[in-house]
Parts: structure tokens; C-alpha cells; sequence
């Protein structure tokens, strides 16, 4: 495995936390966020990089952009945070079979969009990336 994907919908409160997380603790692998339908080029959301920047991971250089099909071709896991995101991204973009998966599979939980919302939206949605981006370390490194 080389390289992972993680999508939500903005590309600036999830995905970018996830990515974050991901990378950190895998850093042989090349690990890219994006949106469905993206913010384009705004900076992550303020609770989300204060949250980062709590744990020591900084994401002050985190711009939003678009998913492509691109993107899900050359990924080889490509992980969303609910469950209407992988059934919308298994229609648009047949291609993602096989490699496409909810961040909170192994706890059966989606991960619920904090957009807009204040500090506790926020940390709920990061405990829950939290246990989904730990469980898919497990089973990259059991892969690699």
C-alpha cells in the first residue's frame, strides 16, 4: 500500500483532521485529503486545526480541493466518513470497488459533519476519527 484518500464533504473540518492523524502515524505513506464538494481553497476550520494543533500536528497549510477520479484511481484505500458518502462514491466513481470504506467501519459509526457548529461538535466527531483512523493504522501496518 502506498497511498490513502480520505473524503467528507467540505474538505475543511473532517477530512483534514483524519488526514492529519493518518499521516502522523503512518509516514511511509502518502496520505491526501478531499471533498465531494469542497470548500476549494479554504484553510481548515478553525476548531479542527485548534484541535491538530493540541496534539501537535499542524495543519494551518491544509487547503481544501475538489475529489476527482483521479484521485480515487491512483488511491489504494479510499476512506469516507459516512455511509451516504461511500454509496454516493461507489455510483459516481465505479472504479473506488474494493478500496472504498467508512473511516468508522470497525466501530459501525459514522462520522458526523461538525460544520458550523462549536468545540463539543468538533471533538465528538474526533473521538470518533480518533477509534477509525487507530483501527486502520492497525490493519495498513498488518498489510504492509
Amino acid at each position: 500500500m502506498r497511498s490513502v484518500l480520505v473524503a467528507c464533504i467540505g474538505n475543511i473540518c473532517r477530512s483534514p483532521m483524519a488526514e492529519a492523524l493518518l499521516a502522523s502515524a503512518l509516514p511511509r505513506l502518502q496520505v491526501l485529503s478531499a471533498g465531494l464538494d469542497a470548500l476549494v481553497g479554504r484553510p481548515a476550520d478553525a476548531w479542527s486545526r485548534e484541535l491538530m494543533a493540541q496534539r501537535g500536528l499542524d495543519i494551518e497549510a491544509h487547503r481544501a480541493r475538489q475529489l476527482t477520479a483521479a484521485m480515487c484511481q491512483e488511491a489504494d484505500l479510499i476512506l469516507v466518513m459516512d455511509e451516504a458518502q461511500r454509496h454516493y462514491l461507489h455510483q459516481r466513481y465505479p472504479l473506488t470497488r474494493g478500496k472504498l470504506f467508512r473511516l468508522g467501519d470497525a466501530a459501525g459509526m459514522d462520522v458526523p459533519d461538525p460544520y458550523r457548529s462549536g468545540r463539543p461538535a468538533f471533538e465528538r466527531s474526533l473521538q470518533i476519527i480518533d477509534a477509525g483512523t487507530a483501527a486502520w493504522v492497525e490493519r495498513i501496518r498488518k498489510l504492509q
